[in-house]
């Protein structure tokens, strides 16, 4: 299981900064930009309220104190005062407005791929694991949330409060703003080390979190065939391994971090160390006073704090580049199935003509790898069709060719005379339902998984109870508590596999489709199930065009034709009997599959 952990590595980084890539992320402000701005506003004036703190300080010490004013000093202790609380509401308006932007964006962006998601053609899921794809909606966008959020709007009040801090140092005394920026050298050497350092332990980081997503994701889908297999135990270790992995990569950025920020503190220091060094000796010397010398202490004090803020927003931009890149990279993806421009619903002038007509068609899921050579044939209006045929025949293919779910690279698919790449992909499935071996239920009410598919608004329980009692799924639905509102929880866990059968049976007669694609239950159900599920097969069929991969002997017999399949091509074509008399692929098929069915049928014939 450790291969599909490695599958994907594309948790590479780009570039730290890619002015295409924030060009476009940007374009997501413009319907926020007021409120951006308006965020963009406040910063920057708490940033410049932050450079008043030391200026009253000085007027406190040099003027107030020294003349022995108290009702001066308390006026501006008072505007120190207010100049905090102002700071504070500014500051908290502004977070309030970039959060709720950020998270506006977020909605945006995830509803974007979703949406995308659900346009694509079933080979893109095919190529790219759910673990991969549930990434790019959860963490990637959370990465570009945190740039809207902490790093596009907060730079400025950074960057407002770096240039600041810096224009008042220098008002404040010229020799000791040099001495200030004597150890800058040292700053920025921390910096590049930190940030190359930062950038690939990032990245590994990435990578170890998407192989442990993977896995679990794996893992967690197959934990009863992992169960049955007694293989707890070495999932388990496996999952320790990739586990011990990531928090290894952590760690070493965890030391990074720890790193750089005493690193920081420690060159402020002795920043701090030289201005009061040289700054008091300006004192001695009368070229000074004591006030300037504390506010350009705390100047000094605020001067580095912008700094390492800095290089935190390094770290979100280059999350950001890096999700963006991969969230782009799903939204540039083109769906392989398009609706033709001219596509609709053509008539039927001639009841002659097949409603489903493959011709002569060819097609592989990679290269030419063949599923299917040279199919043909035609189905008429009301006509059963079973295909029978070993494992890896090409069954399955067909109907996912006639639903194109993918498009063949040779001959073509007709309904009702017509290309299906012709139709809309939605008016062509209206037609159909598909009811599938494994079956698929969601979360949600038993009312919501028949109604599937169909505009219902909750008001057609008559129509929803009617298709579940002509498929034999009311009397178990009606011993639910809560009936037809009865939540059924993940995949529909807590019904047998005979109930999911007869549930996806209701609704693809509620659905009312022209043509029905079946893939027969084969598990092993109690004999009254089966009989439940005999009986709803035969009402689900009646009177309607069918194509049946067909493992019920019932099924076979009652077909009006059986299309034999044997490595992607039609063998053998006829009704049961026909193929029995021919001692051909069909027959031995039924020898080894059907025959047993029909010995136990008549056994419980007999019984009875």
């Amino acid at each position: 299981m450790s291969t599909i952990a490695e599958f994907h590595e594309e948790e590479s980084l780009g570039k730290a900064y890619d002015s295409q890539l924030m060009r476009r992320l940007l374009t997501y402000l413009r319907p926020h930009r007021k409120a951006v701005i308006i965020a963009t506003i406040l910063l920057i004036l708490t940033s410049l309220l932050e450079l008043v703190g030391p200026l009253l300080t000085k007027a406190a010490i040099d003027v107030a104190i020294k003349q022995k004013d108290l009702r001066q000093l308390i006026v501006i202790c008072l505007l120190y005062l207010g100049t905090l609380l102002s700071g504070l509401v500014l500051g908290y308006w502004s977070a309030i407005i970039t959060q709720r932007v950020g998270q506006a964006i977020m909605l945006t962006m995830r509803m974007e791929i979703f949406s995308h998601l659900a346009r694509m053609h079933v080979a893109y899921f095919d190529r790219n694991p759910v673990g991969r794809l549930l990434t790019r909606l959860t963490s990637d966008v959370d990465a570009l949330n945190d740039m809207f959020t902490s790093g596009v709007v907060a730079i400025f009040g950074d960057v407002i409060t770096l240039l600041g801090i810096m224009g008042m140092l220098l008002v404040l005394n010229v020799k000791l703003a040099l001495v200030s920026f004597a150890v800058l050298p040292l700053l920025f050497g921390l910096s590049l080390w930190f940030r190359s350092n930062v950038r690939e332990t990032y990245r590994q980081v990435r990578i170890r979190l998407a192989r442990m997503n993977a896995y679990l994701q794996e893992a967690i889908t197959g934990m009863s065939v992992l169960q049955i297999m007694n293989h707890e135990a070495q999932s388990v270790h496996e999952f320790d391994r990739l586990n011990r992995k990531h928090t290894e990569v952590h760690l070493r950025s965890i030391f990074y971090y720890a790193t750089f920020i005493p690193g920081v503190q420690i060159i402020s220091s002795l920043a701090l160390a030289l201005v009061i060094w040289v700054g008091g000796g300006s004192i001695l010397a009368g070229a000074f006073t004591l006030g300037g010398l504390v506010a350009f202490i705390q100047y000094v004090g605020r001067f580095y704090r912008p700094i390492e803020d800095l290089s935190e927003k390094y770290n979100i931009l280059q999350a950001a580049m890096a999700s963006s890149e991969r969230v782009f990279q799903l939204l540039d993806a083109t769906p392989a199935i398009m609706d033709s421009p001219n596509g609709n619903r053509p008539p039927v002038l001639d009841p002659t003509t097949p409603i489903i007509e493959f011709r002569n068609v060819w097609f592989a899921y990679t290269k030419e790898d063949w599923v299917l050579r040279d199919v043909s044939f035609a189905v008429q209006r009301g006509e059963t069709i079973a295909f029978v045929g070993a494992t890896g025949a090409g069954k399955t293919t067909i109907m996912s060719l006639l639903l194109r779910f993918y498009d063949v690279q040779k001959g073509a698919v007709l309904v009702d005379g017509k290309d299906v790449r012709e139709w809309k992909q939605a008016e062509l499935r209206r037609r159909m339902s598909l009811v599938l071996q494994d079956v698929f239920l969601f979360s949600g009410s038993v009312s919501e998984n028949i109604r599937m598919g169909q505009d219902g608004d909750g008001q057609d329980n008559g129509r929803i109870e009617d298709a579940a009692r002509t498929v034999n799924a009311a009397g178990f639905v009606g011993r639910f508590p809560e009936g037809y509102k009865t939540e059924l929880g993940e995949r529909g866990a807590s019904l047998s596999t005979g109930q999911k059968q007869l549930l996806s049976f209701a609704r693809a007669l509620y659905n009312d489709p022209e043509i029905l694609i079946l893939d027969e239950a084969t598990s092993n159900v109690d004999a009254e199930t089966e009989v439940l599920i005999q009986e709803a097969l035969k009402r689900l069929l009646e009177g309607r065009t069918s194509l049946v991969v067909a493992h019920r002997l019932s099924t076979v017999r009652n077909a009006n034709r059986i299309l034999v399949l044997h490595k992607g091509s039609i063998r053998e074509a006829g009704t049961h009997q026909e193929l029995l008399r021919q001692r051909g692929l069909y027959y031995r098929l039924y020898l080894l599959q059907y025959r047993d069915q029909e010995a136990l049928a008549a056994g419980r014939r007999t019984a009875s």
